[in-house]
């Protein structure tokens, strides 16, 4: 494919500003070219004011999360050509307080991870008999969810009610009861449970699986979220049981 014009419609909006507007530009993209490159090009040779968030440019960090033609994308890995439309709109992801332009405070996404005690990190199932570089004790890796906030922005409920934990979170709480780890595994995995049993938690979920559509590791944070209520449901019956009894 040949070098084609594209016009990206850009989301802008300055702290202080009355109201966030759209700034349109013309850039050059070649067979290759991403969303992302086609954003730092037009900081670098047409307006250097644009703001927004990336590191790693193959999504491993979902630094670069937003919205392009509706859709929550990593911005890294999306092909401006594929697209397959003349004008491309680029917006921040929704459903998590705007900071300026397309970057967004992720500070509370975060902070919802601290009450489940979510691990971010965990000794690697892969290559089990691999040999250890010096200095490394054993290979770790990060769980698959980026945490990019991909699934926040396209959740309905999220769109509705700050309260409701959101997929991501209860995605977390789910791996925690799913892969019980360490001493006290059982007691975070009850208490992964017990945090998410209630109307802002599992039971808010409207199953539109919209969560899992959009995720870019696969994670399925919709199905994670039906495993909560199955297991929460299959605990609530047991308990009813022995009550019986």
């Amino acid at each position: 494919m040949a070098e084609v014009e594209r016009t990206f419609r850009v989301f802008r909006y300055k702290q202080g500003q009355a109201a966030p507007s759209y700034q349109t530009f013309k850039v050059k993209a070649g067979p290759r070219t991403t969303v992302l490159e086609a954003l730092q090009e037009i900081r670098r040779t047409q307006d250097r004011t644009l703001i927004l968030r990336h590191s790693c440019h193959h999504a491993s960090c979902g630094t670069c999360g937003m919205r392009v033609n509706g859709q929550e994308v990593l911005s890294c890995v999306t092909n401006v050509q594929e697209l397959g439309a003349e004008t491309v709109l680029v917006e921040p992801i929704n459903n998590i307080p705007l900071v300026a332009d397309l970057v967004v405070d992720m500070g509370g996404f975060y902070e919802r991870y601290v009450d489940a005690h979510m691990p971010y990190i965990r000794q690697s199932e892969f290559e089990p008999d691999a040999d250890l570089p010096e200095g490394i004790a054993q290979y770790t890796r990060y769980e698959n969810c980026l945490e990019c906030g991909l699934c926040v922005s396209a959740c309905p409920v999220m769109g509705s009610t700050s309260d409701y934990l959101g997929p991501a979170a209860l995605a977390a709480a789910w791996r925690v009861v799913a892969e019980p780890r360490g001493q006290d595994a059982g007691r975070a995995a009850e208490a992964a449970l017990e945090w998410v049993d209630n109307e802002n938690g599992c039971w808010r979920c409207h199953v539109a699986y919209e969560c899992t559509e959009v995720c870019p590791s696969d994670v399925d944070p919709g199905g994670s979220i039906m495993a909560l209520r199955r297991k929460l449901t299959g605990r609530k019956f047991r308990r009813l049981l022995r009550l019986e009894r």
